[in-house]
């Protein structure tokens, strides 16, 4: 990770701030939830059926599919940010299945308790994530053996049609770099977990004109790109980028963009039992007479 990407750098600055702005959203982008039903549908791949699920950043997420998938499981909450764990537990009230029964929720900052959930599950949220190789860290740490994680992100080709734009007509980028899946993969490694899959599909989304697909975009989350530009911009300035993106549309007149979803989980293993060295003593003399037999037969 470069200095630019450092946690507390100005990079991130935009992320914190995206994440203020989504803790005062009466309800996470759209777009997350039919992720997270996508996402959950994949929990038919596996067998294991958990009773013990920590959702990472779940104010972000739209849970209510994966409640519903894993009815009479106990649901635990984590977010790194204050405000959003207020949203979080307010929400839950409503849509979980389980509302009526006392749900813990976990104070910003307060590490999950170790071992002690059978799924981790974080939609939509790793891309955010300065140090995702230490966040998938505290993911193995809060799962029992046997456990495993769900997660779900961008990936590099989101935004696709925007960056050329913005390339070509000198604005810098338009978002942060999102990371390959496969890089994702040998992090997971890295961490301690067994067996990643990960896969990835790319919608194409389209909106009635530039205005709706700005403020949907504004949904999403800002622009944390380290070269973005530090001030605000003009009126002038977002008419021509309107102007572009009017020029995105397809026959329909509806301008579209790309987003690659990427899908990934993980099982933690059991840990490795260290076999204890043997060590074996020979005399030259036997070696020689072993070696003169050999050479007889």
């Amino acid at each position: 990770m470069d200095e630019a990407q450092a946690p507390g750098g100005a990079q991130w600055a935009a992320v914190a701030a995206h994440l203020r702005r989504a803790a005062r959203s009466a309800e996470a982008p759209w777009l997350h939830g039919e992720v997270a039903a996508r996402m959950a549908a994949r929990l038919a791949m596996i067998r294991a059926q958990p009773q013990r699920v920590l959702e990472w950043w779940p104010a972000l997420g739209q849970g209510a599919m994966l409640h519903e998938r894993c009815r009479g499981a106990r649901f635990e909450r984590y977010e790194d940010d204050a405000e959003l764990a207020a949203r979080s537990s307010a929400a839950a009230r409503w849509w979980s299945p389980q509302r009526w029964r006392p749900q813990p929720a976990r104070h910003p900052g307060r590490p999950p308790d170790e071992g002690a959930a059978d799924l981790v599950w974080a939609n939509m949220m790793l891309h955010w994530d300065a140090e995702p190789l230490t966040t998938m860290r505290r993911w193995h740490a809060a799962l029992a053996t046997g456990g495993f994680v769900m997660f779900s992100c961008f990936g590099p080709d989101t935004l696709r049609e925007l960056r050329v734009l913005y390339r070509r007509l000198g604005w810098g980028a338009p978002a942060h770099d999102y990371i390959d899946m496969h890089d994702l993969g040998d992090a997971m490694l890295r961490a301690g977990f067994a067996e990643p899959v990960m896969d990835m599909e790319r919608l194409t989304l389209t909106w009635a004109d530039a205005d709706a697909l700005l403020a949907e975009l504004r949904t999403l989350g800002g622009n944390a790109a380290a070269g973005r530009r530090a001030g605000l911009r003009t009126p002038r300035w977002r008419d021509a980028l309107c102007r572009e993106i009017a020029a995105l549309a397809g026959p329909d007149g509806r301008p579209a963009l790309s987003f690659e979803i990427v899908y990934g989980h993980a099982f933690k293993p059991a840990p490795r039992v260290a076999m204890p060295a043997r060590e074996t003593t020979v005399s030259v003399e036997a070696l020689r007479r072993t070696a003169r037999d050999r050479r007889r037969s």
